[in-house]
């Protein structure tokens, strides 16, 4: 609680003033419904919501339900300062916002320990999913970091532009309505960060994929693929930037919305894909497939004479089967054929016109849904909890938030506003559960008197639908696997059978003359919580079927697009087992659905929808009515106002509360019960003001109480501790000022000898030029750089440089492997022998030094088994100058352990022993002629060789290492004699040249 003020009373004691943080325009109405003088009043409560509404103040509490009231326009409210105002702060104490309910759930999660969740309801338009944004950004932005937190923040805000896109459209009733249902965990550590999440989706429209209602839009995506896609991927995809020239995209009529920018959509659709870590091929393959969509609706079929199918676009499919991946041939056979199996034989029958059309719209909307659920899955793994989790899962908590379809009522309602509505009941069914039925139960389970609030409960609404073999789903499925030839006549006739007495359903057959005028005879009527809905039965047992004939499965599981062999697996045709019914399934994940909730505790936010034309500022109050009166506002109020808000189990409120009470501090040992009638007795509180139950003491104004009773000892509390902290703080600031002083002093003095007057600036720029020196240190051999030492610290300065660079030399020669230390060896002999000497040296400096330029398959084996013992360390390739006539031959020049040895082929034609060596003379130029000198004394060596190589700053590098002659390297800066025979002497002379030329001259060679 924040104290804002403080009075002094007449006896002259402090008293604090509890004040909220509201303006004058936060108290317009009232703030939580509560409060309100006639609560009774729907009038008064509607009255109140419209006066806020007026100025702009959409959040009203109820209790600990915030109602929300869509304002169809950017609010200046979510910014991250109105975060950190509602960080940390109790529920009550400033104005009303969506903030404020995700920090109370985010505290009694870390509080409590307790799994939470945040339950959104509201009919379509209402602003659910915008209110799941709101508090999905609360908490990536105001929980505490973690070393994962960026990258798990980014993924959970950038999921919600993914999931839109691919299940959010234009309905009547809202520009961006969710089209599927969505559940998401989000996981904390026992710390309170965020270190995981997980989606669920549910029943995603499919039918939308290949019908619209007039006014409404497929899927975002198609449209922002057609407007943001550069030209390329539309060129790679064969599309066209006008969606009116494809048939999924033209039947709703209505291409663009003016509240949405599709250009800008695909921009964050792109962005959040890398996001959260889909790859260049994943995202080619996904537009592949949103690309194969669009042309499989252009898939056009024609009817031949004998009535057999074939299909007229042939570019269409050619299109469609290099973006699936699949199978030209196969697809086309699959779309216009199906095969059946009768007593374990195959057959092929031929599909009519009809047939082959609906074949294309099942084959579009299996691969647009599956793809979305592959999306999701996707997402999970980006969100999944990193590692094995055990530091994570026994102190964890869950904050569930769910975002499910609103209730939904258009012209004509099909199987999905049928699923919709049944989802709608059973959230409605558990908030009467968990606020009205359950909070009554709880006063006759403690036999508390209480007069009963009246309530519409929707369970048999619920039961209708759900109930086994009796409900509306169990009927449906029975038509679908009746044999013979079912239709949805014969299943809306079943249900006029089984359902006609039901006070909850009509048919035109069952119904009045009056409401046969409004009523089809193709219609079925639910009397909802909501209100009334007409249901269309055509297509209910085709799509809760979700029939996709098994030579499309076949030919999709063959697929190269890796997306479509995931969501297509192989194992659909083998498995013999009938899967279920698309409504049976819905059912079940939604009963998981409620076990999960009923799992958590729960806090609520109710949308309501201001006015049917998304205008700002209107504010239609018959719809308003209608909306509190079908989420049970009221009722939930009545309850709220007649009941107990404060309630504890007799053990935890004496230990919490005995304090208050000197005859139950500090242990009571007496009953439970009794102990708690004496601190409530004690307290003040009048017999009205409280219930004693079985278990539990019942109470609504006990922080009130509690509040007056440790007035005093707060205030003596709080003196003492704002005074020690007010000298520390003095304190602080004398140290502070003679700190200040003695660097003064010292800087006036620095020049002087050490001493009392400059002691302390010294030490402190000496310990200042250390901890620079400590961050700034050079961070390898060639970095020369260091910090300008202070005078007084030069020399120890430069002993300090010797020092790190020794250290740093040490580690680095410790860390060189074994063949990069012979390797540095090599290139040191070269440099100290080629270094400015020879210019072919310098681009030689970059490349390594070979252990070999001739493996083992390149000797000849007769030569090595003439080698015996000897092993060959080194070998290249070279040309050897003849000493008569000076003619070019190619040779292999082998190094072993003692020798040089000469290759021809099979035959070595010359040994030269180190020690026979007496000097290598190499030119100053870039050429690669060598001459290795031999002692004239060997009677076994001819004469000196002449060599050419491309490598001859290597070779002689190992040459004179191995021969330990490197002090006999000669680079002749002119020419090059040689003994040619045994009394006769050779010169090479060298001249400059455009290329490499070797030429015999009357007395000398010539380069």
């Amino acid at each position: 609680m924040r104290y804002q003020a403080r009075e002094v009373g007449v006896d002259g004691r402090v008293r604090l003033v509890l004040e909220g943080a509201l303006t004058a325009r936060d108290r317009v109405g009232v703030q939580d419904f509560v409060l309100l003088e006639n609560f009774n009043s729907e009038a008064a409560f509607i009255e109140n919501l419209r006066r806020r509404f007026t100025e702009n103040l959409i959040y009203t509490y109820m209790g600990s339900v915030l109602v929300s009231v869509n304002p169809y326009k950017d609010l200046e409210i979510y910014s991250p300062q109105h975060m950190e105002r509602y960080r940390g702060v109790s529920y009550y104490e400033i104005s009303p916002h969506i903030y404020a309910l995700s920090d109370n759930t985010y505290r009694a999660m870390k509080t409590s320990r307790r799994d939470q969740c945040i339950l959104i309801s509201g009919e379509s338009g209402a602003g659910k999913t915008e209110a799941s944004k709101k508090i999905l950004l609360y908490y990536a932005v105001s929980c505490p970091a973690h070393q994962r937190m960026a990258s798990l923040r980014d993924c959970l805000l950038q999921s919600t532009p993914v999931l839109e896109a691919f299940g959010n459209a234009k309905t009547l009733r809202n520009d961006n309505s969710s089209r599927f249902g969505k559940y998401m965990d989000i996981q904390f550590d026992f710390r309170g960060v965020p270190v995981g999440a997980h989606i669920l989706n549910y029943l995603l429209e499919k039918s939308r994929v290949v019908h619209q209602n007039h006014g409404e839009r497929n899927y975002h995506v198609f449209y922002q693929l057609l407007e943001g896609g550069t030209e390329e991927q539309l060129l790679h995809l064969h599309l066209d930037r006008n969606p009116q020239k494809y048939l999924y995209l033209v039947k709703g009529n209505c291409p663009r919305v003016s509240s949405m920018n599709d250009k800008n959509g695909w921009k964050a659709l792109v962005k959040a894909l890398s996001v959260i870590g889909f790859t260049e091929g994943e995202v080619q393959e996904l537009l592949d497939v949103i690309g194969s969509v669009l042309h499989l609706g252009n898939t056009q079929f024609g009817e031949e004479e004998d009535g057999q199918t074939y299909v007229t676009t042939e570019m269409e499919l050619k299109t469609l089967t290099q973006l699936l991946g699949v199978d030209g041939a196969a697809l086309t056979e699959a779309l216009t054929h199906k095969k059946l199996t009768a007593n374990g034989e195959e057959m092929i029958s031929p599909l009519t016109f009809e047939q082959a059309g609906a074949a294309r719209d099942a084959l579009a909307q299996a691969v647009y849904g599956r793809t979305f659920t592959w999306l999701v899955e996707k997402i999970n793994q980006s969100l999944a909890l990193q590692g094995d989790g055990t530091s994570c899962r026994d102190g964890s908590s869950v904050i569930g938030l769910l975002d499910i379809y609103g209730f939904e009522v258009f012209q004509h309602n099909s199987f999905e506003q049928f699923c919709i509505n049944y989802c709608s009941e059973k959230l409605q069914q558990l908030f009467i559960e968990l606020t009205l039925r359950s909070e009554q139960e709880e006063y006759e389970t403690e036999g508390v008197a209480w007069e009963p609030v009246q309530y519409f409960d929707n369970k048999v609404i619920c039961d209708l639908i759900e109930e086994k073999h009796k409900g509306i789903i169990s009927i449906l499925d029975e038509e679908c696997v009746r044999p013979g030839e079912a239709c949805d006549l014969s299943f809306l006739e079943k249900l006029e059978d089984t359902l006609g007495g039901h006070a909850h359903f009509v048919t035109h057959k069952l119904a009045n003359g009056k409401t046969r005028r409004v009523l089809g005879r193709e219609e079925f009527r639910l009397l909802h919580y909501a209100g009334e809905v007409n249901y269309t039965v055509t297509g209910f047992l085709d799509k809760n079927n979700d029939t996709l004939y098994r030579s499309l499965k076949e030919v999709m599981c063959q697929s190269t697009n890796h997306i479509v062999e995931h969501c297509f697996r192989r194992g659909e045709l083998v498995d013999q087992k009938r899967p279920e019914m698309a409504a049976t399934q819905f059912k079940n994940s939604l009963t998981k659905l409620m076990e999960t909730l009923m799992s958590k505790e729960p806090s609520y936010v109710r949308c309501i929808k201001p006015n049917d034309a998304k205008q700002p500022g209107r504010f239609d109050e018959v719809l308003v009515r209608h909306q509190v009166k079908y989420l049970g506002l009221m009722e939930n109020l009545r309850v709220r106002r007649a009941g107990f808000a404060y309630r504890r189990h007799f053990e935890a409120f004496l230990q919490r509360y005995k304090p208050l009470c000197p005859e139950t501090w500090p242990v009571w040992q007496g009953e439970l019960a009794e102990g708690v009638s004496t601190l409530v007795q004690y307290l003040g509180y009048k017999p009205e003001e409280y219930k004693m139950g079985r278990y539990l003491v019942l109470m609504n104004t006990l922080y009130q109480r509690r509040w007056r009773r440790w007035e005093g000892p707060i205030i003596v509390i709080q003196a003492a501790w704002r005074g020690m902290k007010a000298r520390r703080r003095a304190r602080r600031r004398r140290d502070a000022a003679d700190l200040i002083r003695r660097l003064i002093k010292g800087f006036i003095h620095r020049h002087e000898e050490y001493g009392p007057d400059n002691d302390y600036f010294l030490d402190h720029v000496r310990c200042s030029f250390l901890k620079t020196l400590r961050r700034n240190l050079p961070r390898s051999v060639l970095d020369k750089s260091w910090p300008t030492p202070p005078p007084a610290l030069t020399q120890a300065s430069e002993e300090l440089r010797q020092l790190n660079m020794r250290n740093m030399v040490r580690k680095f020669c410790l860390a060189i492997l074994p063949e990069w230390r012979k390797q540095m060896d090599q290139k040191v002999v070269a440099s100290e022998l080629f270094r400015g000497q020879k210019d072919s040296y310098p681009p030689s400096v970059a490349a390594l030094f070979l252990g070999t330029r001739l493996g083992d398959e390149h000797i000849n084996l007769k030569v090595v088994q003439t080698l015996g013992s000897e092993k060959v360390q080194y070998g290249v390739s070279v040309i050897k100058y003849d000493r008569r006539g000076f003619k070019p031959r190619p040779r292999q020049l082998l190094l072993t352990g003692s020798a040089i040895i000469l290759v021809e082929k099979t035959k070595i034609k010359q040994r030269i022993d180190y020690d026979a060596l007496r000097g290598i003379s190499v030119s100053r130029l870039s050429d690669g002629i060598l001459v290795l000198h031999v002692l004239c004394e060997d009677n076994k060596q001819k004469a000196d060789l002449v060599l050419l190589c491309d490598h001859v700053i290597e070779v002689v590098t190992k040459v004179a290492m191995m021969a330990n002659k490197v002090d006999q390297v000669n680079v002749s800066q002119g020419s090059i004699r040689f003994s040619a025979a045994r009394s006769k002497e050779g010169v090479v002379d060298f001249t400059r040249g455009p290329e490499l030329k070797v030429a015999k001259g009357k007395l000398n060679t010539k380069h």
